[in-house]
């Protein structure tokens, strides 16, 4: 694991573009279709920004999240409503989303659908995560109903998760999927998520899942 360093988050997000975009045109020039992972939540925003206007090969990038929350995309917790607004857009909108949500009150009745859909896509080129200051990532949460299954090494693509605190039920990949990622890099901002990831070096990924997808990975972090 590496640290890059940035003196603030516009720079963090200007820096993130370079990266990536790299990465994505590298990976392009090796494979005909290439799988992008991108985390939820409103901090990798302006990195979506900045990414969705280059020219690229948008048409042969399929874009997929981390996890997500079991709601419908119109819903305002909907990752993936935060991914239209801020990702597929622009030029990106040629690339190609596969969902990690199909209408059904419970994850479980779906997964082997949404499974099939992703399976061709992999292994995962390029990911970025965050992480929580609970050291989660992705919906892998410390003292989740199925985080075992989910850090395994025969673990499947997906798994539905549940924890305390949530608000519904998460489907997330599998730290197995994510650590296997050919470039790796982790996004976090602060104090206080800096000193939480570098305590997770040295802890058991059922109590820090960070942990599980460190090696190799390159974490960007400014204050």
């Amino acid at each position: 694991m590496t640290f890059v360093d940035y003196a603030d988050d516009e720079m963090l997000a200007m820096g993130l573009v370079d990266v990536l975009s790299s990465d994505l045109r590298n990976a392009l020039r090796s494979r005909d279709r290439v799988l992008f992972v991108v985390p939820g939540g409103t901090t990798p925003g302006p990195i979506f920004d900045g990414l969705c206007g280059l020219d690229l090969d948008w048409h042969r990038v399929d874009i997929l999240l981390s996890d997500e929350r079991w709601r419908p995309e119109v819903h305002l917790r909907s990752n993936t409503r935060l991914l239209r607004e801020r990702l597929l857009r622009d030029r990106a909108a040629a690339a190609r989303y596969l969902p990690l949500y199909a209408k059904s009150p419970e994850p479980e009745a779906v997964l082997a659908e949404l499974e099939t859909n992703i399976a061709p896509a992999l292994p995962i080129d390029v990911c970025l995560l965050g992480m929580g200051a609970d050291m989660h990532t992705a919906s892998l949460f410390p003292g989740a109903d199925r985080l075992t299954d989910a850090l395994a090494e025969d673990a499947p693509i997906l798994v539905p998760m549940r924890a305390p605190g949530l608000e519904e039920p998460r489907v997330t990949l599998s730290a197995r999927l994510l650590d296997g990622a050919l470039c790796k890099h982790i996004v976090i901002t602060g104090a206080q998520k800096r000193a939480a990831l570098e305590r997770a070096q040295h802890m058991r990924p059922l109590e820090a899942p960070i942990a599980a997808v460190l090696a190799g990975a390159t974490v960007h972090w400014c204050p």
